[in-house]
């Protein structure tokens, strides 16, 4: 175990969580001139939007190759086998319908998991008891029980597992929390993180109808209960229904509320109020809240999210970003970059203003380079999966607590809910047969 390694782990052990991303050099630098023997042999499980462009990024490095693809949807899984031939140039990658077929596949290194969210554990569980190392889209599981289980297994099966949180390999938001860490605003009192997304409309209520041809509906269903077919529950808007994901708040939340923890070095919080509900689109198809305001409560902080379907002007008139209040200033930090808004008491500031810091924008690029990195090295990656595993809990505590309509009190030892079994239930997963959760 190298200093860098041991350090990391150190900080894991201490603190729950490592809280500061560490970058480590490129995967060029580590892997050198390409060669048959350097090739990484990745797989794509879920190929419709965001594991497209997870591969998509992969295949920007020389060093890697793609040997298959699984989708359950015929019409993608032909679309995105001749759009890995174009821009490879190399003949089409294996195709599968069933993930297992590609874990059984031992020439494959890693696997990507682009799946929705009720099919992220038992691909990475399962791959990583296969010796292949993973990178994983956010957020990490659909309940707590599963983040806890996968955790386990990179563990025990000493996988590198990179949950797509990348903004953790972007670093504008490396520096803006390091800039806070050093005390910089003053002594923070409120942080708030928001997410208003008008790209986000109302699902209309339509009829069930049949399964689309080529689409294997049952595999797409695997653990989550057997339902019709409906076109307004598929591909991308499965992420509105709880049988699958967790709504805006676990699609955005985990990228931004990341952040909220990473600024103020905090460890998950021990009291989560929540409310929202239905409250722009009441009669339309979608599950999940299209409005939520949640409160973490710290001893001397909050960290507040608020989230909006349909409305796009946030706060300083951003869709999405956080601020983070101090004495002496208000840091404000987007995907596009950070400023700092000094307090005016009177008329003197009680510090200088920092101009917008405009960010790379090469966020996905750079988190793939460090995965690969690491599938080397070895070391742990910039978005390891504790720190996945952390902020997708996040994401859990507000909406359970908005479900239950109360507070909930959250006991990190002993990984639940305290005294509180309606809570400890939607914490779990409830697979349908025969799926079922592996025994680690």
């Amino acid at each position: 175990m190298n200093r860098r390694n041991f350090l990391q782990k150190s900080a894991l052990t201490a603190a729950g969580v490592g809280l500061s991303p560490l970058i480590g050099g490129s995967y060029q630098s580590i892997f050198g001139q390409t060669a048959p023997s350097n090739k990484v042999k990745v797989a794509l499980i879920g190929c419709r939007s965001m594991g497209w462009s997870n591969l998509n990024k992969f295949l920007d490095y020389p060093e890697v190759e793609c040997i298959a693809l699984c989708d359950i949807d015929d019409e993608w899984l032909n679309k995105r086998a001749g759009d890995v031939e174009k821009k490879s140039g190399k003949k089409a990658p294996k195709l599968y319908k069933d993930w297992r077929k590609v874990i059984d596949n031992k020439d494959v290194d890693a696997v990507i998991i682009g799946t929705p969210d009720h099919w992220h554990c038992l691909p990475m569980i399962y791959a990583s008891q296969a010796g292949k190392d993973v990178y994983v889209e956010k957020p990490l599981a659909n309940t707590i029980e599963e983040c806890d289980l996968m955790v386990k297994a990179a563990r025990k099966y000493n996988r590198i597992v990179q949950v797509g949180q990348w903004q953790r390999s972007d670093p504008h938001w490396n520096e803006s929390a390091e800039y806070l860490r050093a005390g910089n605003i003053g002594r923070i009192r409120t942080v708030k993180v928001w997410a208003y997304q008008d790209g986000k409309p109302t699902l209309p209520v339509i009829a069930d109808e049949p399964v689309p041809a080529g689409v294997d509906y049952d595999m797409w269903l695997g653990p989550a209960p057997k339902r019709p077919f409906n076109r307004y529950r598929f591909h991308y808007n499965f992420r509105f229904f709880w049988d699958y994901a967790g709504g805006l708040m676990s699609d955005w939340g985990v990228h931004l509320l990341d952040y909220a923890l990473e600024g103020m070095g905090a460890p998950l919080p021990s009291h989560v109020f929540s409310s929202g509900g239905k409250f722009a689109y009441p009669d339309d198809a979608m599950e999940t809240p299209d409005t939520l305001l949640a409160t973490y409560a710290y001893d001397d902080y909050s960290i507040i999210w608020d989230h909006a379907c349909g409305i796009n002007h946030g706060l300083f008139d951003k869709k999405e970003g956080l601020a983070f209040y101090g004495e002496n200033g208000t840091l404000v930090l987007t995907r596009a970059g950070w400023e700092v808004i000094p307090v005016i008491a009177g008329k003197e500031a009680r510090m200088d203003a920092v101009p917008f810091k405009k960010g790379e924008g090469k966020g996905l690029y750079n988190h793939v380079g460090n995965f690969l990195s690491c599938i080397k090295s070895r070391d742990l990656p910039n978005a390891d999966i504790e720190i996945g595993a952390r902020v997708a809990k996040m994401s859990h505590f507000a909406n359970i607590a908005s479900r239950l309509k109360r507070e909930v009190r959250w006991d990190e030892a002993t990984h639940s809910f305290v005294n509180d079994n309606e809570a400890n239930q939607l914490a779990k997963a409830h697979y349908r047969a025969p799926w079922s959760l592996p025994v680690l």
